[in-house]
C-alpha cells in the first residue's frame, strides 16, 4: 500500500509514495526503456542543471559505482573524462577502449548530475537519483562480478553497516569484501596527500584490481 510518509531528500521534501511509483514503475520497463528514463531524468531540477552521466548495460560485468560528475563530465557528459579517469584507468590496468566499452563495464554514480561548487569543492551527490533509481538498474544487471564502490557515498550505500569506521579503515579491509566489492578512495587529485600517506594501498590493493580486470 502507498503511503504519504515523507522524506527530506538534500533539503527537498518528497513525498514516499512518489519514491515508491519510481520503484514500482521501473520494474516494469525494459532495459532500454529504464535507462532511457533515467537519461531524462529531472527530479534535481530545481537545484542543479540536469545532464545525467552515465555507462549501462545489461552485460557489463564490472560496476563502478562513484559519487557524481565534475565539471568536466558534466560538460563532455562522458563518465570520467577528468583526472580522475585517468589515475581510476591506471588502478584498474585498462585502456579507454575497455573503459569505455558498456558491455564490459558500467559506470553508475550515486548522483547522475554535477551537483555544483561548494565552499571547498564540489558539493556531495543529491540523494534523490539513488533512492529514485539505484536498486532498480543494479537489479537489471544481472551479469556484474565486481563492485568498485569509490568515495564515503558510495561506501555508505552499497557497504552499510559492515563499512568501517571512516574510509581509509574501509580501504584498508577491502579484503573482507571481495570477491564482489572492491572499496577505493576517490582517485580525485584533492586525494593526492592521502595517497601519499597510505602508500599501502598502491602497492597492496591496485595489484590485485588489476588482476580483477
Amino acid at each position: 500500500m502507498i503511503n504519504s510518509q515523507m522524506y527530506v531528500i538534500g533539503g527537498l521534501p518528497l513525498k514516499a509514495d512518489l519514491i515508491e511509483y519510481h520503484h514500482w514503475n521501473t520494474m516494469r520497463k525494459s532495459f532500454t526503456a529504464l535507462v532511457q528514463e533515467m537519461r531524462t531524468c529531472r527530479l534535481c531540477e530545481k537545484h542543479l542543471e540536469p545532464n545525467p552521466v552515465f555507462q549501462l548495460s545489461r552485460k557489463a560485468s564490472i560496476l563502478i559505482a562513484g559519487q557524481a560528475p565534475g565539471i568536466k563530465v558534466h560538460e563532455s557528459g562522458i563518465p570520467f573524462t577528468d583526472p580522475s579517469g585517468d589515475r581510476l584507468r591506471d588502478w584498474m590496468g585498462v585502456s579507454k577502449d575497455i573503459f569505455y566499452n558498456a558491455n564490459k563495464i558500467a559506470i553508475l554514480p550515486m548522483g547522475f548530475c554535477y551537483p555544483g561548487k561548494g565552499k571547498s569543492g564540489d558539493l556531495p551527490p543529491r540523494k534523490e537519483c539513488a533512492l529514485a533509481w539505484r536498486d532498480d538498474i543494479i537489479m537489471a544487471m544481472p551479469n556484474i562480478q565486481l563492485t568498485l564502490v569509490i568515495g564515503s557515498y558510495a561506501m555508505d550505500w552499497h557497504l552499510g553497516r559492515t563499512r568501517k569506521q571512516n574510509l581509509t579503515d574501509t580501504v584498508k579491509a577491502w579484503q573482507s569484501y571481495t570477491p564482489g566489492i572492491i572499496p577505493l578512495p576517490h582517485p580525485s587529485p584533492r586525494n593526492n596527500i592521502w595517497l601519499s600517506k597510505n602508500r599501502w594501498f598502491e602497492d597492496d590493493v591496485v595489484p590485485c584490481l588489476q588482476k580483477r580486470k
